[in-house]
């Protein structure tokens, strides 16, 4: 059998057992650590943010972040249908309802004509929302001057869902930096890995303490364990960290590897009738291409649909994987408020993301190559 080509599969750099070993060495086992300080200290410096809490996962940091911003039982949280269900997930934790937004063509993420409308439509409705949660797919920012404008003119703090997008930016800004709180994800698949972890991003100093203190189990300052806050274990393990040290000192080399992949997937393409890219929609935007998605029009490719093309692949071990099912679309959350205009559907029906890890060998782009040139001379 033919060995498998992953969609995303972990790339080490060789420094990450180096920091690992000096954890072992010291004892620096349990969670916090040298490592976590330089992890958070470099991932400041990268993004030019001025704090960071490093935590067990993207989805602790939307947690917290939610808990933060004073979302409770009975709030509503406006949040792109379009992405994955970790950034929905928080919201429920809390007792809160999400608002889904659609999407809008240019990048597949948060619709500011959407978001305005829901916006308006829950004040109508007495329900001012608690916080609003960009997400930038793939590692395509999202349209946040305008999506920023909204949220200061209504007085409604943004949650920036940068889990997909470490490395890209929008006008020279780094995505994670334009909310009052911005995340991150570590997990396997990513562009960088712990093994699994994630940020918390913010310029407020207060915020990001008091993000540790409940991430410790919200421990209060007594010689013995007393707590008059509910907290959680969320802190980013010393050993864990070290990955991620050694995993920064390739971040730059990963993302132009990503990128690389992507002109070649665009270059292998061209020429195919019903292939669309997802681009980058001006040289205001840079992505850092996290994975290739692709939209597969069957009016336009003879036939060809997303989940041919997605099955030969398979046939071949070659993995590749749909495009996020809308959330609103999801059993678990289609009670929930939807403010559409019919794009994430056609996005999911049609799209289909590709193998793009870094670690892509010329031998698996080649067996990639062969298999997708097939299906259209077929």
């Amino acid at each position: 059998m033919k060995s498998k080509i992953w969609l995303s599969s972990p790339h080490m750099g060789g420094s990450e057992l180096k920091y690992v070993q000096e954890a072992y060495d010291t004892n620096w086992v349990a969670p916090l650590g040298p490592n976590v300080n330089e992890f958070e200290n470099t991932l400041a410096k990268y993004i030019n943010t001025s704090q960071v809490s490093a935590l067990s996962s993207g989805t602790a940091a939307i947690h917290l972040a939610l808990i933060l911003l004073g979302v409770k039982e009975g709030d509503e949280v406006i949040v792109q249908s379009f992405t994955f269900s970790a950034t929905v997930n928080p919201i429920r934790y809390l007792g809160a309802s999400p608002v889904f937004v659609d999407s809008e063509e240019d990048t597949w993420n948060m619709c500011p004509i959407a978001l305005h409308k829901a916006i308006k439509d829950r004040i109508k409705k007495g329900k001012k929302p608690k916080a609003i949660i960009p997400v930038h797919l793939y590692g395509m920012p999202a349209k946040m001057e305008e999506i920023r404008a909204l949220g200061k003119m209504y007085s409604i703090p943004i949650v920036e869902d940068a889990a997909e997008s470490l490395g890209s930016s929008l006008k020279g800004k780094k995505m994670g930096s334009w909310g009052q709180f911005g995340i991150l994800s570590f997990n396997g698949n990513k562009i960088i890995t712990t093994s699994g972890g994630g940020a918390l991003l913010s310029d407020d100093k207060i915020m990001i303490e008091q993000s540790r203190f409940l991430a410790t189990q919200a421990r209060d300052d007594a010689p013995h364990y007393q707590h008059s806050h509910i907290g959680y274990n969320y802190r980013m393990s010393n050993i864990v960290a070290g990955i991620g040290r050694g995993q920064m000192e390739v971040l730059d080399d990963r993302i132009s590897r990503r990128r690389e992949i992507n002109s070649w997937y665009k270059e292998l393409l061209k020429d195919k009738p019903g292939i669309y890219f997802q681009t980058e929609p001006s040289n205001d935007y840079f992505s850092n291409f996290w994975l290739t998605a692709i939209i597969i029009d069957p009016k336009e490719s003879k036939g060809l649909t997303r989940e041919i093309v997605r099955l030969k692949l398979a046939e071949e071990n070659i993995e590749s994987r749909p495009l996020w099912k809308p959330m609103h679309l999801q059993p678990v959350f289609n009670d929930f408020s939807f403010y559409d205009n019919g794009v994430s559907e056609r996005l999911f029906e049609n799209g289909l993301c590709l193998p793009s890890g870094s670690n892509l060998t010329q031998d698996e782009m080649k067996r990639i190559s062969t298999c997708l040139s097939s299906l259209f001379s077929e």
